[in-house]
């Protein structure tokens, strides 16, 4: 059974930082892309990072591009967001996904599993 566990989200103030954690298991995902998404109450769920296969690829959203930071360690089939500086407006609940190409990918529809998400809330 495939299975991706998000943490380390929490509350945190405006300016803040927080790292979160994805834990593969099931199987390996080291030649697959692996996403970060988040969804904000009554909004739908966004894009926010992607790394391909190897980690030498990566694409963020416009709005946490210079602020968050995708990384993996293939090794542990894990996937990591490092958010920095962290704004209200992040707050969501993020979501990990593991993609169904090796290559970046930004559509939801890309993804095949996905974690239960995790809670940020920022205040201000």
């Amino acid at each position: 059974q495939v299975q991706l566990v998000e943490s380390g989200g929490g509350l945190v103030q405006a300016g803040g930082s927080l790292r979160l954690s994805c834990a593969a298991s099931g199987r390996t995902f080291s030649r697959d892309s692996m996403g970060w998404f988040r969804q904000a109450p009554g909004k739908g769920r966004e894009f926010v990072a992607a790394i391909d296969w190897s980690g030498s690829s990566t694409i963020y959203v416009d709005s946490v591009k210079g602020r968050f930071t995708i990384s993996r360690d293939s090794a542990k089939n894990t996937v990591h967001l490092q958010m920095n500086s962290l704004q209200p407006e992040d707050t969501a609940v993020y979501y990990c996904a593991a993609g169904r190409l090796p290559t970046v990918l930004v559509e939801p529809s890309s993804y095949e599993y996905w974690g239960q998400g995790t809670q940020v809330t920022v205040s201000s």
